[in-house]
Formats: structure tokens, sequence, C-alpha cells
């Protein structure tokens, strides 16, 4: 079954696996190595024994959750034009594997319904709602139907719902306030607070930011409130090693074997 998942933070999860001072998040998959936000790299990441797989999540044309990262299908795909213009049956013809390497030719933009089964029994999933899929509206958007997923698939306890939106955590907690929710930092959106109260405003559970957003002031502003937080994105073993002697929660990595491999030395 998939590692333990706590509402309140990545690292139960990491903790229960076998000790690990850190949970690893592989960032759009084992995106490094793989098609990243494609069902290769959720499988990669799972055979390089992370702990959570992250993705991106935005809409359809007719209104279907896929995983994807880009507003424009160009970079990983060979179709053009805006993801949003294109419907589920578009968007399944296009080739989304073979701009990363021939042998991955033939995989597809997955969607979230695909992901989730994937993953349901093996993996934790972080959901990352994309800021263009985001409305004013609480019910019938993409954050109701992410839940909605969730739910079907038997993932409740294993999801973490992010956004670089606030408006998307504010939904998500209105929607199903047991829903693990997480900051996404942005500084046009911090108005100079510390992350505590960002945190605490949105009612989120957790905080992530880069790694060059964490600096001492916040760290020790969420240690004081007992607040996780996980770094993205991550890869070298240098940076991974000062992050976990700083005593981040996760570290989102395009590397989970990496990190891994950082981890068994602690």
């Amino acid at each position: 079954m998939a590692r333990p998942y706590h509402i309140f933070t990545y690292k139960k999860a990491a903790l229960g696996a076998g000790g690990r001072p850190c949970t690893i998040i592989a960032h759009r998959g084992a995106s490094a190595c793989y098609p990243e936000n494609t069902l290769a790299s959720f499988k990669g990441a799972i055979i390089q024994d992370a702990d959570m797989a992250e993705m991106d999540v935005q809409l359809t044309a007719d209104g279907e959750v896929v995983v994807f990262h880009d507003a424009k299908i160009s970079r990983c795909t060979n179709g053009r034009g805006r993801l949003k213009t294109h419907t589920l049956a578009q968007l399944k013809q296009l080739d989304a594997g073979g701009w990363f390497h021939e042998r991955f030719s033939g995989e597809k933009i997955p969607t979230l319904a695909e992901v989730l089964r994937m993953c349901r029994g093996r993996i934790a999933v972080n959901i990352e709602i994309k800021a263009d899929a985001v409305t004013d509206a609480v019910r019938g958007g993409i954050e109701e139907k992410c839940l909605k997923m969730v739910e079907l698939y038997g993932m409740c306890g294993h999801a973490v719902f992010s956004s670089f939106d606030p408006r998307a955590v504010l939904h998500i907690r209105q929607i199903n306030p047991r829903a693990p929710v997480a900051v996404l930092f942005d500084k046009k959106n911090d108005d100079g607070r510390p992350p505590s109260e960002i945190v605490a405003a949105l009612g989120a559970d957790s905080f992530n930011c880069s790694r060059l957003e964490l600096t001492g002031k916040r760290l020790a502003d969420l240690k004081e409130h007992n607040i996780p937080v996980n770094v993205y994105s991550v890869n070298d073993e240098e940076n991974m090693k000062k992050l976990i002697a700083r005593g981040v929660d996760g570290i989102f990595t395009d590397r989970p074997d990496v990190l891994r491999r950082v981890l068994e030395d602690f």
C-alpha cells in the first residue's frame, strides 16, 4: 500500500517509510530520466523509491483534468497552441514523450484519473493546480473536480493539493476542510508577511518555496510555528545536503534516485 500520509506534514510519510529525515518528492515524476508529467515519469518515481510524486493539473477545452505543466503544448509535445483550447481527444492524439527521447515516443498526456489509478497503493501525490485553470468560482471548477477524482480513486490521505493561486487553496479548504493543502510561495502575494501568517490566512497545512526563497528568517518563522516546509527543485547533492541539514521537511527533485542516496548517509 501507499506510504502513510498525514494531513499536517509530508515528513511523516518519509519517516513511516524508513526513517528518512525528509520526504523525497519527485518533481513532475522522475523528470530527469523520463518525460515530465507522463505515466512513464510517475512509474519512474516509484522505481526510484520516491515518497511522493508531484504533478501539475489544468483543464482541457471540454473540462477534463489533465496532467501537464505549460500553458502551451509545444515544448513537451509535437503539437502547438494553448492546452486549454484543445479537447481531451485532440490532446490524446499528440506525442508527449518523443521530445525527451525517441524511446518514449508514443507517451500521451495523461488525465489525472489515469495518474491516480497508477499511483494508488504505490506512492502519495502532490497535485499542483495551475493558476491559469483557477477562477473565482468555488464550486464546479478544477479544484472540485480534483477532489472528487482523489476520492474516487481512494487517494484521500495520500494526496496534497497546492497552487500559486491563493484562490485555489481557499477553494479546496472550503469544499473539503480535511483535504491537505500547501501554500506555493509567490513573493507578489506575501505583502511582506512572514510565512506563518500566509499559511494561517489561507488555512493551509504546509509551505512550499524555492531553495533561494528559503531565507534563514523564513525558516526560523516556520520552525517556530511548527509548519512543514518543502523546497523545490533541487537536483545536486551539495544543496540537498545543505537543505537536509537545515531541517527542511521535504525536497522536490527531478532526481529522486540521487536524493535517496544522499539521505542514506543521514
